[in-house]
């Protein structure tokens, strides 16, 4: 006959095992929880990434911070007219366009867009590479169209364009070499309000992206602190209230794709690069 010493003893073994078999079911789960966040935080830091390779930007945690914020409720009403009629461009070629500019001539560029006129200048002596190609895709109709599709105002203060798919992911099919790097306007890792960069994909670790540029590119309205590792190929000469009305409009961060779309409607309705 079981004593009641022996039996209490029962009891507590018995109750022992049962909290021990609790916490290892609670630990299983806080696992397979913890899993599971790191698997959600790492697509969160993958999306951040590819903002910021596609965009050629600086990939700050601020950003992504606003790029998981719900849009704001208010937003400035579109400063900018409607798009002109006619589609973007699916065109890509598989190698770089033969050079065809003259180094030693000087070469304008107009973006005339649905919020105004944007002329620039570009540097083909110090970016030869990067301006036959922005030449080439003008003449090609390749920027007509297309719309706009990131604005960064907050840290730097660019927006970007070139991109007909308007997603930040496209390209014209072929890359193109890093230029000018150590232009003396970029200096204490500013560059200025005006300047004209590429875009690239260079993830500030691997020289194996380096030399990744294509056809997307920025325009600086106001000075941003971004590290030299993107070609500045032009200055604008015309049209910063232009940039200054779209900036002041805002912008909507897209969770999906890590952009920072502009509320107004910026659309290049049609681009063309000048020789004189």
């Amino acid at each position: 006959m079981v004593s009641r010493d022996q039996r209490r003893r029962q009891l507590a073994r018995e109750k022992y095992e049962r909290q021990r078999q609790r916490r290892s079911v609670e630990q299983r789960r806080t696992k397979r929880r913890n899993v599971v966040l790191a698997s959600v935080l790492a697509v969160v830091l993958a999306a951040g990434l590819t903002a910021y390779v596609s965009a050629g930007l600086t990939g700050r945690d601020d950003d992504a911070d606003r790029a998981s914020a719900p849009p704001s409720p208010s937003r400035a009403p579109d400063p900018c007219d409607r798009p002109a009629k006619g589609s973007p461009s699916a065109r890509t070629w598989k190698k770089e366009p033969a050079m065809s500019l003259d180094t030693s001539a000087s070469y304008t560029a107009k973006l005339a867009t649905t919020c105004g006129a944007i002329e620039l200048e570009l540097d083909a002596g110090k970016a030869p590479h990067t301006v036959n190609s922005f030449a080439f895709l003008a003449g090609q109709g390749y920027f007509d169209h297309s719309r706009c599709h990131r604005l960064v105002d907050q840290n730097i203060y660019v927006l970007q364009c070139g991109d007909p798919k308007g997603t930040g992911q496209g390209t014209p099919g072929y890359t193109l070499p890093d230029e000018n790097l150590k232009d003396p306007r970029l200096k204490g890792g500013v560059y200025p309000a005006g300047t004209v960069a590429m875009a690239n994909r260079y993830d500030g670790q691997s020289e194996k992206t380096r030399d990744s540029g294509g056809s997307q590119f920025f325009l600086v309205y106001q000075d941003s602190k971004l590290p030299p590792n993107y070609t500045p190929f032009g200055t604008v000469t015309g049209g910063m209230d232009v940039l200054e009305k779209i900036a002041k409009a805002g912008s909507t961060p897209d969770p999906q794709t890590g952009n920072t779309a502009p509320n107004a409607t910026v659309v290049i309705d049609k681009a063309s690069v000048n020789k004189s």
